[in-house]
């Protein structure tokens, strides 16, 4: 996913009016909607010149904007991408680009790759001058800052189990989230993951349902070679997903292929509610 290219140029070497023009961002590059604005300077800070071009490039960073691995991702990359429509362009700060690298670089290493050198944080101007500031300090204050998923060696997909054993597991973890997966070919002919998930059975411990599901999520995307080992057709499947939350990490530890005619799985799930942990 992460096959990255292109290089970061400075905006200085755009004549600002004249060799820049006012485009609405596309509907392909979702990262940068809903963002505070809708019309992007063309060329962009990344130096590409068409919207083809930006379509085309932006696509390899649409999967990194989706993992939320960080408050202000979106905001950084589409200030590179699809640079808001000013008299001038505004650049990213270095203090939140680095703020961004440190919190998204391990999802670039879980896929092989190093943090690109095309955005190299010292190409960022200092904060003293005028530039996009991370507010990193601000967000954790307004707002709960959630667990994160880990990079992680893929369990093993289970297919043969008891209920005793499922309830074993349940007891020595803290979440359990039922999964549909399903996989769509993109317009650039990509793999692209459907995701649904209900979160069932176990205690959600300091999250909210809806929480659990947003965080399973980004697993899912950080951690998509696991993602792929249970996407093998384009037909839906069910799992089971179990794991932990550790001083503010999410491990997923078991995987359960939920299959219709799985009493098992069915069976532990009604005999949770009153079940006591040893």
């Amino acid at each position: 996913v992460f096959a990255l290219s292109g290089f970061l140029r400075v905006a200085t070497g755009f004549d600002i009016g004249l060799s820049t023009k006012c485009v609405v961002i596309p509907k392909e590059m979702d990262m940068c909607h809903k963002i505070g604005y809708s019309e992007m300077r063309l060329p962009n800070l990344m130096g590409h010149t068409s919207m083809a071009e930006v379509i085309l490039k932006s696509t390899t960073w649409q999967h990194l904007a989706h993992t939320d691995c960080h408050p202000h991702v979106r905001t950084f990359l589409c200030s590179l991408f699809a640079p808001i429509c000013l008299d001038t362009f505004i650049h990213p700060c270095r203090s939140m680009c680095v703020a961004v690298r440190d919190s998204c670089a391990p999802v670039f290493t879980c896929h092989g790759h190093p943090w690109p050198d095309s955005l190299d944080c010292d190409r960022f101007p200092a904060d003293e001058d005028m530039c996009l500031a991370s507010l990193t300090k601000e967000y954790k204050y307004l707002h709960k800052v959630l667990p994160k998923p880990a990079c992680q060696a893929c369990p093993a997909v289970e297919e043969f189990f008891t209920h005793k054993r499922v309830l074993e597991v349940f007891c020595d973890n803290n979440f359990a989230v039922k999964v549909k997966l399903s996989k769509k070919r993109t317009v650039f002919g990509d793999q692209e993951y459907n995701i649904e998930c209900q979160v069932e059975f176990i205690t959600q411990g300091s999250l909210l349902p809806y929480e659990t599901q947003s965080v399973i999520q980004q697993w899912l995307l950080i951690n998509e070679n696991c993602t792929q080992r249970m996407t093998l057709t384009h037909r839906p499947m069910v799992y089971l997903l179990v794991g932990n939350i550790e001083e503010g990490i999410i491990l997923v530890n078991q995987v359960y292929r939920w299959q219709r005619r799985d009493s098992q799985l069915t069976l532990a799930t009604q005999k949770w509610r009153y079940h006591k942990c040893l």
